[in-house]
């Protein structure tokens, strides 16, 4: 047992059936089908092989797609195919996660299969805003369709997604009310690793934070400065926006108009909070990147277009960044500084990830966008750390218990 949480170590494998919650969300092609990265697809690995090795029937629960707007949502049957390439073994799918035909695939597994349901998000209790609305306690959500119909179906359950310890949803923490919970080889790794950094880390210790999912971040931010964790906060994207708009800078009426259709303008008050609480600790971009008839364009902030969008950080800015990045002994990243994805928008985050790999300091990257810039820029084998995780990542930096990690610690007390 490892912080009040059961490993495999301790589990009975052979014969038994296994709910293996993880997390492979990965960005999709939908014209071919196909994933864009597989990087948290092979970083669950070793936790799914040494279940199937060990004479465990393993079934896979995972989502993929934005847990906020439905269309982002995807199947899971690509995933599938990945996975049987890395394990070097058929991987079983079904497009069902809780109806008669997936309970009628678990209970003909055989000692050693692995089978992966489709997108548990297709499941209404799954989505965000039914976590948001509702708000069910670990004890209403083993009440749910997923558990109810699953559980009696398995054995025992391990929860190897950490990448989505910071969500409170059936599939994460209502099988730790009913049954025997372990987490796996990669929830194990993540936990060690960040609970060790963030109780040395070696100073000056700086955040990078960017990006467009904010609202973590901003939780984040007042804790890891007050209490001296980090010596400075460099911001970028979605992040930096907010942080100008609520000190009154022009950032562009696209960008304003952005924050406000995104649900983030919630965010300007407290944005506006610490910067008066943390002077000169958070760095803001003092120049901003646009399109103007599909070309790069740069202005200082008071000679940004009034109808301007700001899709990147200034290389200047990025420069800046970067030359902090290199003096820093301990750097965390999660989220680009734009729009990294086309090559009018990606300078800034390019200038500071070849910073990330050129500096002496030790690097942690966490989060979807981050992974797939450090795969972009080949950085991957020059980071230190890479966490499948961004939200929780920043979550469990702010030093909240995680309600993964809770419910896992219940399984452990209630089930000995």
């Amino acid at each position: 047992m490892r912080f009040g949480i059961r490993t495999l170590d301790e589990a009975r494998l052979e014969g038994r059936t296994v709910l293996c919650r993880v997390d492979i969300n990965q960005p999709v092609d939908r014209k071919s089908g196909t994933l864009k990265s597989t990087a948290r697809i092979e970083a669950c690995v070793p936790t799914l092989k040494e279940l199937s090795q060990k004479g465990a029937r393993v079934v896979i629960l995972a989502h993929q797609g934005s847990d906020i707007e439905y269309k982002n949502f995807y199947s899971t049957a690509p995933h599938a195919l990945a996975l049987s390439g890395f394990l070097g073994r058929k991987v079983g799918f079904i497009d069902d996660v809780t109806g008669p035909a997936a309970r009628a695939a678990i209970k003909n597994l055989k000692n050693g299969d692995l089978l992966l349901l489709d997108n548990v998000r297709f499941c209404s209790e799954e989505q965000t805003l039914f976590e948001l609305e509702l708000k069910l306690s670990h004890e209403e959500q083993a009440k749910t369709e997923v558990v109810r119909k699953l559980a009696p179906l398995a054995d025992l359950y391990v929860c190897d997604a950490f990448a989505a310890a910071h969500r409170d949803q059936p599939s994460l923490c209502g099988f730790e009310q009913v049954m025997p919970s372990y987490m796996g080889r990669l929830f194990e790794r993540e936990y060690v690793v960040i609970s060790e950094l963030m109780q040395r880390p070696e100073h000056p210790c700086v955040y990078v934070l960017g990006g467009a999912k904010v609202g973590d971040a901003f939780l984040m931010m007042d804790t890891v400065l007050s209490r001296g964790m980090a010596d400075m906060v460099l911001t970028g994207g979605l992040v930096a926006n907010i942080l100008l708009a609520a000190k009154g800078d022009n950032i562009g009426q696209g960008s304003l108009e952005f924050i406000r259709k995104s649900g983030n303008a919630q965010h300007i008050d407290t944005a506006r909070s610490l910067l008066e609480h943390h002077i000169g600790k958070i760095s803001l971009p003092r120049a901003l990147a646009y399109l103007a008839d599909g070309k790069r364009q740069e202005a200082a902030l008071p000679d940004l277009p009034e109808s301007a969008a700001a899709l990147d950080i200034s290389s200047d800015d990025a420069r800046h960044y970067a030359g902090i990045i290199r003096s820093a002994k301990t750097i965390f990243v999660n989220g680009p500084m734009g729009v990294f994805e086309d090559a009018e928008t990606e300078t800034g985050t390019k200038i500071v990830w070849d910073a990330l790999g050129d500096t002496k300091g030790y690097t942690v990257i966490g989060g979807g966008d981050s992974i797939t810039a450090t795969g972009k820029y080949g950085k991957a084998g020059q980071i230190d750390y890479i966490c499948t995780g961004g939200g929780a990542l920043i979550r469990f930096l702010s030093g909240e218990e995680l309600p993964v990690v809770k419910a896992l610690r219940h399984a452990a007390s209630v089930f000995p």
